[in-house]
């Protein structure tokens, strides 16, 4: 009797490990087989008719979901639009609800139109300091002891030497500095 060998496909493991790894290169990568694989795929005219429809839906659909993502994002923007003008609705008629009470409307007529009542005596004072001089609001005094971080004392003389050792009087200005600071001359 003759003795007949398995076909490549049913040989053991470890041969066919080992025969593999002759043929793989060095690399690490195992070559692929291109033709082996396109040669494994059956398509039947079911699938073929299927895979027809399926991109026949893709195409009508998709512009039709971008369609709507648009409409919703037009609902929204549209939805808060009303908000807005709902919000704008309640504070006019909250301001014509206080233009209805007579007390509002004497404190507007002082402060914008500066009307008085007969008999009262009215001082306006003209600001003429620019925005920028204007003082500013400033912050609560802390009650908390913070430790200073230079000698007071030593600032205190640098600031009185320099005074007096100074060649030039600047001109006192009562609230208002110089637009322009002066150049000190040097000797």
């Amino acid at each position: 009797m003759a003795k007949t060998t398995a076909p490549p496909s049913r040989t053991p493991r470890a041969t066919s490990s080992a025969a593999a790894a002759r043929r793989r290169p060095v690399s690490g990568r195992r070559p692929v087989d291109v033709r082996g694989w396109l040669g494994g795929i059956r398509l039947s005219g079911f699938m073929v008719i299927m895979m027809g429809l399926v991109v026949l839906a893709a195409f009508v659909l998709v512009p039709t979901i971008g369609t709507y993502v648009d409409q919703r994002q037009q609902v929204a923007a549209l939805e808060a639009a009303v908000q807005l003008s709902r919000d704008e609705v309640a504070d006019l008629e909250s301001q014509r609800e206080r233009w209805q009470d007579p007390a509002y409307i004497t404190t507007q007529a002082r402060e914008r139109l500066y009307y008085v009542q007969p008999g009262e005596v009215v001082y306006l004072v003209d600001d003429d300091l620019p925005p920028e001089l204007e003082p500013q609001e400033q912050e609560p005094v802390s009650d908390e002891l913070q430790a200073a971080d230079a000698d007071w004392m030593a600032k205190l003389m640098c600031s009185v030497t320099e005074a007096g050792l100074a060649q030039t009087v600047a001109p006192v200005t009562v609230g208002v500095p110089d637009p322009e600071p002066s150049p000190t001359p040097t000797p």
